[in-house]
């Protein structure tokens, strides 16, 4: 009998792009799915539950208190929206029809993309500031009015072209008492970032992906940060009649994420990001031999995450061109997925392999490239 996805047809994936929602997030230990298995096992009051895993998260991650949420976007909404409304039945029963108020969102012009959804589904108008390359203090200290509810900071190195870094936004915010949100999604590595925006650079909250570096359960997230803010995310969440309720975190991701955190907080990470360049040696000098092709180390990883990755180029003496050989890794058994870059690379990043796979990797690119 073949797994659930051969049953359904549904090709298993050798994922080299990076720990996205498209090809499930990352894999869970066997701790965190022991975990969640017991879990499923018995009834229980989700709210005691909500706040006792929170309770357990905070003090790990050396924070005030934790929310536990659906997904880092889900995390967005829910801390904008405790922002706007905080935990005033009347207020949180207008959402997303806003006027007056508290109902702007502070961002940056260079940190704008599709993930700000998640704080526009409030009904709440976004204010940008500064211009794609270049933001000045005086900027931001401009759009802040009686109308903001909170400022949006993207963190990230790829985000930081273009922006105030945020030790300085953090500083004109408390200048006039208006909250700092700081979507970490993917930024749990280095682990000390669960604590890092908050306890030390003091931003109100930080906001990571539960699926991502924590390899947790991809239906889950961490809203971390300031206690009265984490009790309005609950008051605007499920189960209540609220914003968050289509944004409904069960049991099983509650208790998967709490071991998720405490896997994640007992490994060497050191030793982890070794391998991961170890792997990226082995790629480059694998390719070497291929006529046409160049294989050299890139830095950061995707979304600014600090290890190297191998960026492969086609020139015009390659066998295929880069579009042919994305395809062709992907119709193969299993499917490969890269990550293209400009017009003729792609890029292998090591986090998502399990043992063994970057042999695969390697061996159907050779094959591919060698015609």
């Amino acid at each position: 009998m073949g797994n659930v996805y051969e049953e359904l047809g549904v090709k298993r994936v050798i994922n080299v792009f990076g720990s996205q929602t498209r090809y499930g997030g990352s894999i869970m230990p066997p701790t965190v799915v022991a975990a969640m298995a017991d879990a499923s096992k018995y009834f229980v009051d989700l709210p005691t539950l909500q706040e006792r895993v929170g309770g357990r998260i905070a003090e790990l991650t050396h924070n005030e208190a934790c929310y536990v949420c659906c997904g880092a976007a889900a995390g967005i909404t829910l801390a904008v929206a405790a922002c706007i409304a905080g935990n005033d039945p009347a207020a949180i029963a207008r959402f997303p029809y806003l006027t007056g108020g508290r109902n702007e969102v502070i961002i940056h012009r260079s940190h704008r993309n599709g993930y700000d959804y998640a704080a526009r589904l409030t009904g709440a108008t976004l204010v940008e500031v500064g211009m794609a390359n270049a933001t000045e203090r005086w900027e931001l200290e401009a759009a802040i009015t009686a109308h903001t509810a909170c400022i949006l900071y993207f963190a990230g190195e790829h985000y930081e072209g273009g922006a105030l870094a945020l030790p300085q936004v953090i500083a004109i915010a408390n200048a006039h008492n208006i909250p700092v949100l700081v979507d970490a999604a993917a930024q749990s590595t280095p682990m000390t970032n669960l604590w890092h925006y908050t306890r030390d650079l003091g931003a109100d909250i930080a906001i990571f992906s539960g699926g991502k570096g924590l390899r947790g359960p991809q239906a889950s997230g961490l809203v971390l940060g300031r206690a009265d803010l984490i009790v309005a995310c609950r008051a605007n969440g499920n189960p209540n009649a609220s914003i968050g309720r289509p944004m409904k975190v069960g049991k099983e991701e509650m208790v998967g994420l709490l071991a998720a955190v405490e896997w994640s907080l007992a490994r060497d990470e050191g030793a982890i990001i070794a391998g991961y360049e170890a792997t990226v040696m082995r790629w480059i000098e694998g390719l070497q031999d291929i006529a046409g092709v160049t294989a050299a180390r890139g830095y950061p990883s995707l979304a600014g995450l600090p290890w190297g990755r191998v960026i492969v180029s086609f020139g015009p003496q390659s066998a295929q061109e880069r579009d042919e050989v994305v395809t062709a890794l992907w119709e193969g058994t299993p499917a490969i997925t890269v990550q293209p870059i400009g017009n003729d690379a792609i890029a292998l990043n090591p986090q998502p392999l399990e043992e063994g796979e970057d042999i695969l990797v390697l061996d159907a690119l050779r094959q591919i490239l060698k015609g």
